[in-house]
């Protein structure tokens, strides 16, 4: 299986709509946006991102869209985040991906946040280095509820 990055492309909107807006998926992200079924709120959301400095990438697997992953937010504080198609998930693919996300951004430090139940993704981030820092509690609108999420630093 071959994973890599690549600057994220019009025609892969469609499929990352359709991968936030999974119910399994959104559940155990929880944190996203208030309804992942609202195609015109997704579409200005890229917009807004595409055209800002974020760093965001289509994760491919053997060529095909996998899923995405980005570095967002202001210096000094930036963060990673990362969704993978759950058609991959227990593959490998989002620490191969994140991986490759932290060699093409040097900047340190780096943060990342988790549900404290999503076992899979603190499993990713710490493999990648990442080291909890503080839990905090917070609205999952995944949930419906205020769940305890995890903050790690990458400080490398």
């Amino acid at each position: 299986m071959e994973i890599a990055l690549r600057a994220v492309q019009d025609d892969d909107l469609p499929l990352f709509f359709r991968q936030m807006s999974d119910p399994v998926a959104v559940r155990m992200a929880a944190f996203g946006t208030p309804d992942p079924g609202d195609r015109e709120a997704f579409n200005a959301r890229w917009k807004r991102l595409r055209s800002s400095s974020e760093v965001l990438r289509t994760v491919l697997v053997d060529g095909r869209v996998a899923g995405s992953a980005a570095v967002y937010g202001e210096p000094g504080e930036r963060e990673v985040t990362y969704w993978i198609d759950r058609g991959y998930w227990g593959q490998g693919v989002a620490t191969a991906a994140l991986r490759a996300l932290l060699a093409e951004t040097p900047e340190r430090p780096l943060y990342a946040r988790a549900a404290a139940d999503n076992a899979a993704s603190l499993r990713v981030l710490a493999t990648c280095g990442f080291r909890e820092t503080a839990r905090a509690h917070g609205y999952a609108h995944g949930r419906g509820q205020e769940i305890e999420e995890v903050v790690l630093v990458l400080e490398d």
